[in-house]
């Protein structure tokens, strides 16, 4: 079926480009064919999933059906949604994202969850995040814990750029974005807490990664051109410069033997309170140290 041609012929319910769109991604080799055009239509109409199927006998106007068509063709190249859409969601809160900064994955909230908890008891807690990407941990903790004081590096200046938007967008002032080569310098001053979600994915396994990953999301946020391990190896270095006595330094870490890898830079380091959480999948996908 041709949307542009069809749509000259007949009007188009929710329900119709619903079909349609389930057939259309099927045929593409899409593994859920029906979510892709879900969440499309989503967006396209700001509706909730369960509106579709509320509202699906509503007409989509034709400078509706031009944007889809847009969308579509996208999304056909394996462009991931949310840069398509521009928007996405990360711990309740809204962001919006470019192909400058990495997609929002639901495994970070995890990382969210654990600094929320390890900084519960702390009174105006300081807090340096290194890679800021869309800002999506430091906007959403400064959201969540309104006393913090969150400092938010990252060597990218359209990062950066990106995140200071989100910050305004979802009224967060207890942040500040700054544009910092962390591998070869340093903020001022001390923490209570570091987080980051560095670069973490090998090089040599880079390309055998999705091609919504590999082909369109920034290689810089992604890996560090070498094994996974170089920022966690910075991190050991510096940790105690950076962070008080008695602070915590909180990473996500990759799937595999990453997180195994990860932890033994530091207990090589003279670190001994450390420990790895899981995600929701069960998965070690946290490390938490001590200083």
């Amino acid at each position: 079926m041709n949307l542009t041609a069809e749509k000259q012929k007949k009007i188009w319910r929710i329900i119709d480009i619903i079909n349609w769109g389930e057939e259309y991604f099927r045929f593409k080799g899409f593994e859920n064919p029906k979510q892709e055009i879900e969440w499309l239509l989503c967006d396209l109409l700001n509706y909730k999933r369960i509106d579709l199927y509320l509202e699906f006998e509503n007409t989509i106007s034709d400078s509706k059906l031009d944007q889809l068509k847009g969308w579509v063709k996208r999304r056909r190249t394996r462009e991931p949604l949310q840069y398509i859409t521009g928007q996405t969601q990360f711990y309740g809160y809204p962001f919006k994202v470019s192909p400058d900064v990495l997609i929002p994955r639901p495994e970070t909230e995890r990382v969210v969850d654990v600094v929320l908890h390890t900084i519960g008891n702390i009174t105006k807690p300081r807090i340096l995040e290194v890679g800021s990407g869309s800002g999506c941990m430091a906007v959403s903790i400064g959201a969540e814990k309104q006393n913090a004081y969150i400092l938010s590096i990252d060597i990218s200046k359209p990062a950066i750029d990106q995140a200071r938007k989100n910050a305004d967008l979802n009224a967060t002032t207890n942040v500040d974005f700054m544009v910092l080569d962390f591998l070869k310098e340093l903020p001022e001053g001390q923490f209570d807490l570091l987080v980051s979600n560095p670069p973490y994915i090998p090089l040599n396994e880079f390309g055998t990664t999705m091609p919504e990953i590999h082909n369109h999301e920034p290689q810089i946020a992604l890996t560090d051109n070498r094994d996974g391990l170089t920022f966690y190896q910075r991190f050991a270095e510096v940790a105690k410069e950076l962070v008080k006595p008695g602070g915590w330094v909180i990473m996500e870490v990759g799937l595999g033997d990453h997180p195994a890898k990860a932890m033994e830079i530091f207990q090589s380091g003279g670190y001994k309170n450390l420990g790895l959480i899981t995600d929701f999948n069960g998965d070690e996908r946290v490390l938490k140290i001590q200083i």
